[in-house]
């Protein structure tokens, strides 16, 4: 089980058993923080394709097939995916492959406003319950120069995160303004997977 994170009196409680198909420690962070109990089982599946499909589709898509591959594990459990990408005009950013590629998509984003988008599944087999949704923010770099761009790459944060970068640590400077769910941008947007997990038994609020 996930540790119930830092507070003394949670904000939320997990009612069912509750499984998150990811190996990312900021969305384990996230979700632990809150005071949730839950397994964390990473889907081990490929973010493959994509051609011809919207990136609402494919993040929604990388997202199902993380938690149907759970799912088929824990058919008992409600399971989370998720899944993110960064979008710059028609241009999907994943992660990038060395230091030079993370250097290249921060020149690509100074000074422009890009999309994140995640997609997210909540699925439970033996309910026979599957859905998917996707959640856009938009985000703002400041002008960043050249001896910024490589101190950054330099600490190793953008390795291993879309984008080559991440908001809630040290990338945080490189961001001017953000419109929509901060969380979404971090990889996972709380406020609409909260509500989701609610609105199904899945938790609730502390003492609730």
């Amino acid at each position: 089980m996930a540790p119930s994170g830092l507070l003394e009196t949670p904000v939320f409680q997990t009612l069912e058993p509750l499984v998150l198909a990811s190996a990312s420690p900021r969305r384990r962070e996230m979700l632990s923080v809150l005071g949730l109990e839950f397994e964390v089982i990473p889907s081990g599946t490929a973010e493959s394709g994509g051609e011809g499909e919207t990136p609402e589709t494919l993040v929604k898509r990388w997202a199902s097939e993380k938690a149907q591959a759970v799912a088929r594990l824990r058919p008992d459990c409600w399971v989370l995916g998720a899944d993110t990408v960064v979008l710059l005009g028609s241009t999907v950013l994943g992660k990038p492959s060395d230091r030079e590629s993370a250097a290249a998509m921060l020149r690509l984003l100074s000074g422009r406003t890009h999309d994140v988008i995640s997609g997210i599944c909540l699925a439970r087999r033996d309910r026979h319950f599957h859905q998917t949704k996707a959640v856009r923010t938009q985000v703002r770099f400041k002008e960043l120069a050249e001896s910024e761009i490589r101190a950054y790459v330099a600490t190793g944060e953008p390795m291993d995160k879309a984008g080559a970068y991440g908001i809630q640590g040290l990338g945080g400077f490189l961001v001017q303004t953000v419109q929509g769910s901060y969380t979404n941008v971090v990889g996972l947007p709380l406020c609409e997977t909260l509500q989701w997990l609610v609105e199904q038994g899945a938790i609730a609020p502390a003492g609730a």
